[in-house]
């Protein structure tokens, strides 16, 4: 059995590589196990102590359709004592206003259900407006834009997987 389970929803591809990115970075499917939210039970999230939420931002700071469809089945799930990740994909320069707002919303849903965040993210390096996704000058997960910083998402994937490896004890 995998030791985190990393939960993703994607409509272009973006945030399904990047999360088969972050599995391998972690060691593969005998550390990670990737879920696509579109084929998730409630019950799948009950396996791990450790999990990884990723989510594009979509339209003007909204979550993607498969996690606008699955947020209301999130109040079955209990997440108190549970080691909770974030990672988004967004386009900081044509939505600067909502950058990451999708990944602040999981995060606040998941947070309010008891989940323990772990793996903050700093802004610097990035150039955007206002986020759903900041707490404490810090995003709460991973920012990834595919769109304006393409060449910087391995690296910043490789250095957060670091962080989390310690945070999550792994």
């Amino acid at each position: 059995m995998s030791k985190i389970g990393l939960f993703y929803g994607s409509t272009t591809g973006n945030t399904e590589t990047a999360a088969e990115t972050i599995q391998k970075e972690f060691g593969g499917e005998s550390v990670v196990k990737l879920h696509n939210i579109t084929d998730v039970e409630t019950s799948d999230f009950e396996a791990y102590d450790c999990l990884i939420i990723g989510c594009p931002t979509w339209n003007i700071g909204e979550l993607q359709a498969d996690w606008e469809g699955y947020i209301d089945e999130l109040d079955d799930v209990e997440f108190s004592g549970k080691k909770v990740a974030y990672f988004g994909t967004g386009d900081q320069v044509g939505y600067t206003d909502n950058f990451q707002d999708a990944m602040g919303i999981l995060e606040e849903k998941i947070s309010s259900l008891g989940g323990n965040t772990v793996g903050m993210w700093p802004t610097d390096g990035y150039d955007f407006e206002g986020s759903k996704a900041t707490k404490n000058g810090n995003f709460v997960g991973l920012a990834l834009d595919e769109d304006n910083q393409a060449e910087l998402s391995e690296q910043r994937i490789k250095d957060w997987v670091s962080k989390l490896k310690q945070e999550f004890g792994v």
